[in-house]
């Protein structure tokens, strides 16, 4: 019986099969991949690769064994029809008997059109009979912090989220709370709710970048429409824009406030301070 986490080189996955390998031998895990050179470092250390594509159902035949237990992260091919993608897992779930498979989806809170391909996956899941686990991410720290060279640039964040806040958390806190529900029992089944302990403002954010940097850092509130025109200046299809000046909406209604406590209870430990993200970016 295996640990499979797809996705496994991406920058969630990593950091689940890093983690793993602190609780399990190498050889009961396996990192699925789209690239096997991606992977090298991996195997390298004993990690089963298999290489498979969303895109391509046939390559994932064969790919999981009854008893295994799998990690679905998401896809990030958000033209490319994800809740189809996610399906193709599914249904090889379902064919190999897996033990459990368990999904990185979106808070239960959000209604912003990102959500949707979540919803959608986690409905196919559910009704498909595998015993599942619902890992409702929340925002990563990493979504801002490692994005800091325009607000460098211009000293000033600026987003469409008005005075709301986030329970954001660092990829690794994620990471904690998948490896506790692989490689622990009772999960089965069960939709957990994650975020950091600590929501912030954009305020707040501004606040501490200009402290850590020592230099005055101010939050610049915009109408989403705004923000959709500067990220498509930037480059980013208007598609992705939408989706993400959406989220902003949304965290300004309060839909990315995790309060449940679930992320450092599954992890074992506290979240990663928003502070703490910060001061690792800017070292970086």
């Amino acid at each position: 019986m295996s640990i499979v986490v797809t996705g496994a080189t991406g920058h969630l996955g990593r950091h689940v099969v890093e983690q793993l390998l602190e609780k399990v031998p190498a050889d009961r895990i396996t990192a699925v991949v789209r690239d096997a050179a991606k992977a090298s470092g991996f195997a390298a250390r004993g990690v089963k690769i298999a290489t498979a594509d969303y895109n391509t159902p046939e390559t994932f035949d064969g790919l999981f064994a009854a008893g295994d237990k799998v990690l679905l992260i998401s896809g990030n091919e958000f033209d490319k029809g994800r809740p189809a993608q996610h399906q193709v897992v599914i249904d090889a779930a379902k064919a190999a008997g897996v033990a459990l498979l368990a999904y990185t989806s979106a808070p239960g809170s959000l209604t912003a059109a990102l959500a949707d391909d979540h919803r959608a996956t986690e409905q196919a899941l559910t009704s498909s009979g595998v015993p599942y686990t619902l890992l409702r991410n929340g925002w990563y720290h990493e979504n801002y912090t490692e994005n800091l060279a325009p607000v460098l640039e211009h000293d000033a964040v600026v987003a469409a989220a008005g005075e709301g806040r986030v329970s954001s958390a660092a990829r690794a806190d994620y990471a904690a709370a998948a490896v506790a529900v692989l490689t622990g029992e009772g999960h089965e089944n069960k939709t957990y709710e994650l975020g950091g302990d600590e929501a912030w403002s954009f305020a707040e954010y501004a606040a501490e970048l200009s402290r850590q940097t020592g230099r005055e850092i101010v939050y610049n509130s915009v109408p989403t429409e705004v923000l959709t025109g500067i990220l498509t200046g930037a480059g980013l299809p208007a598609p992705l824009a939408a989706i993400l000046a959406g989220v902003d909406a949304s965290i300004e209604k309060g839909e990315l406030v995790v309060s449940s406590g679930d992320l450092s209870r599954l992890a074992g430990r506290p979240t990663t301070p928003l502070a703490e993200a910060i001061t690792a970016a800017l070292k970086g």
